[in-house]
């Protein structure tokens, strides 16, 4: 099973607004980098992944789970882009902001660190197991 990160804008899609979405889940869909669709296209039903707060509050709130796997983004003019589905799992305990992020060592290389912008990133198994430990949740 692989780890991933979702962020989305609280105005725009929120912690809230998933876990209101229930088991159904909802589409994640308007991604339009290509290493984001790659790892979109790399996801299994049943991978987990962190919901970050981008922008609004920067912070890791919750994990969600795939729930169904790459199809093409309707959204998308051009046929090129694709969505998966996912649904809310649980709340983290407590946020892990992006500062508490920057300040552990050991999550350096971490994609959030590497390549802030990007809206679908991969995340290790240790980088999963340390950030569920610093929100107070087990991985």
């Amino acid at each position: 099973m692989a780890h991933w990160l979702y962020k989305s804008e609280p105005f725009k899609w929120s912690w809230e607004m998933q876990v209101k979405a229930g088991a159904k889940g909802t589409h994640w869909d308007g991604v339009r980098n290509h290493l984001a669709k790659q790892q979109m296209l790399a996801m299994k039903i049943g991978d987990t992944g962190f919901f970050y707060h981008s922008n609004e509050g920067k912070e890791i709130v919750g994990i969600v789970e795939v729930i169904k796997e790459a199809y093409p983004d309707p959204s998308d003019p051009t046929g090129k882009f694709v969505m998966v589905d996912i649904k809310a799992v649980k709340p983290l305990k407590t946020p892990v902001t992006l500062a508490a992020v920057k300040a552990e060592p050991r999550l350096s290389e971490m994609a959030l660190m590497k390549f802030s912008r990007l809206s679908v990133q991969p995340v290790t198994d240790e980088e999963w197991a340390l950030v569920c430990a610093m929100g107070g949740i087990k991985g």
